[in-house]
This record gives structure tokens, sequence and C-alpha cells, in this order.
């Protein structure tokens, strides 16, 4: 069998360290470093549990110029623009992965969820099984039997059947669940006081949400408290729940010149020179040296 694939949704974990760690983490040049240095710290003990399986590593760039927002300019506009420092550490990230050998993907029109969806499709009919590393759950509708979600933080691994249990649908109608309930976090409306239960309940009595839309008149003689006025909601809301299914679905046609999630050889001069940035001391150059040869891999060193 072909080994699975450790698909990355790195920015969340770029996002984490830059909240929790404090910005007295700088680099010789007197720049915050503290993004970077937490998320090295998530990739090597990444790297330590997938030992030389096939990765890559997928980012978020600019939301201004996302095709979401051509669908619906308000997408995410409830998040501010990352500034300067966060730019200059997300771009180290990357500078690290690469100097590692390690594949690392982002586009300005797709999202990292797009990207991950692109590389799963692909992978998957190579005979891959997936495993998607992240804490967000719009990527849980990549998921099919053989997958696995994997929200590293909380050491937390689902399935499809997990998903099924955790969600109240299968990975399938995550989008669909979504367009009905909505996202605050993305800022993706839904119908009004219409929640995720309540939308798996009309998912799995009418199986979609094409058949549910065009269902709507069965929907208040279901044995369900309020269905008259889930009905009345779902009838006013219904071009609303259309929109908001192109933003919750994931694309998975993303153009990607080399989706090849081999490691390759590490470039030493250039993680010397990353590890001078970031002054760090001998013995964490020579944990990294020892990753980045493969001999550290799998060891707990």
């Amino acid at each position: 069998m072909k080994p699975p694939v450790y698909l990355v949704d790195a920015s969340i974990y770029v996002f984490r360290a830059w909240f929790v760690l404090p910005d007295s983490l700088t680099d010789r040049e007197g720049n915050p470093v503290n993004a970077v240095h937490g998320f090295l710290d998530f990739v090597y003990q990444l790297l330590h549990e997938t030992r030389d399986g096939p990765i890559g590593f997928c980012f978020d760039e600019s939301l201004e110029t996302s095709h979401r927002r051509e669908i619906w300019p308000q997408y995410k506009a409830n998040r501010e623009s990352a500034p300067e420092e966060l730019k200059y550490q997300f771009r180290l990230c990357r500078r690290f992965l690469r100097a590692l050998g390690l594949p690392e993907f982002a586009s300005n029109r797709y999202e990292a969820d797009d990207l991950i969806g692109t590389l799963a499709r692909i992978h998957r009919a190579r005979g891959h099984g997936i495993h998607i590393v992240t804490g967000d759950k719009d990527l849980a509708q990549l998921i099919r039997d053989g997958d696995t979600w994997w929200d590293h933080a909380r050491s937390n691994r689902l399935d499809a059947r997990g998903i099924r249990k955790r969600f109240g649908v299968p990975p399938e109608r995550i989008a669909d669940q979504l367009a009905i309930a909505g996202d605050k976090s993305d800022n993706i409306p839904g119908v009004p006081g219409i929640g995720m239960t309540t939308a798996a309940r009309l998912l799995t009595r009418f199986g979609d949400l094409d058949t549910l839309l065009d269902s709507l008149h069965l929907i208040g003689s279901m044995k369900t408290r309020g269905a008259r006025r889930i009905q009345a909601l779902m009838s006013e809301h219904a071009n609303t729940v259309r929109m908001s299914r192109r933003l919750t679905g994931i694309v998975e046609t993303v153009p990607i010149d080399d989706p090849a999630l081999e490691r390759r050889p590490p470039d030493l001069e250039a993680l010397e020179a990353l590890f001078d940035l970031l002054q760090w001391s001998p013995a964490r150059r020579e944990r990294w040296m020892r990753i980045a040869s493969g001999k550290g891999l799998g060891t707990g060193d």
C-alpha cells in the first residue's frame, strides 16, 4: 500500500504561535520571530510523528484577492489584515520549509483549504490515504474512507465516521450544513435562528442541500419542534443559502504546477543562514540538522 500523505493547514499554526508566544523573541535584526519559533516547534514535532512520509504545508496569502471575495465582498471582512511584523514571519516560516526541502504551497487567489482540497484529490487518486492536519472544521468536508482529520494541538483525530458523529452529517455534507447555519468566523451568512444541529436534521431528512431547497414546502410536516417556523426561515433565506454554499465548498481544482509531496534534500547553506538570523544555539542547530538529514526522524531527539 502507498503511504498516507500529510496535508498541513499551516497558517493556523503560525497564527497560534503569534498570539501565544511573547514578541520579545527577536531575530538578529530585532524583528519579532515569536510566530516563527512556535511554528517551527510544531513542525519539529510533526516531522518526528510523520517520519519521512509525503507532506505538504499550505498557506493562506491575501484575502483581498481571494476568489470568494468576488462572490461575497464581506467574506472574512471581520478579520483584520495581518500586520507587517506577522507577514515577515510568514515569509520566514516558508523560507525555512523550503530550506528543509519540504513542499509548501500558497496562492493569491485560492486559500489554503482549496490547495489542500486539490492536493487531497490528486493524491487520493494516486492511491494515498489523506491526513489533514488542522483545527478547522471546514476541512472535515474533504475526509473520505481511509482519511483522517487531525487536530494536532488537541491530539484529536477523526475519521469519516467520527466526523459524522461530531457534526451530525457525513463529511460530504459539511459544506451544505455550514451554508445553512452560516459561519461567524468566516463572516458567512446563514439562516438566522438555524444552527448546526437543526441544519444537520434537515440534511438527514432530505439528503443534500439541493434536494432540501427543492422541498422547502415539506419542512413544515417534519416531526421537529418549530418545523413551520424553520420552513418559513428557510424559504425566506433560500437565496442566501445558495450563495453561502459557494463560499463553504472547498475548491478541488486549483492549478498547481508541481503537486509532489516528497521531501527533497535540504539546502544546508540556506538553513545555516536562517540559523544565524534566528540566533539559534549550537544545540538547537544540531537538532534541526539531524532532522534535515533524516537521522533525527522518529527518534524522539
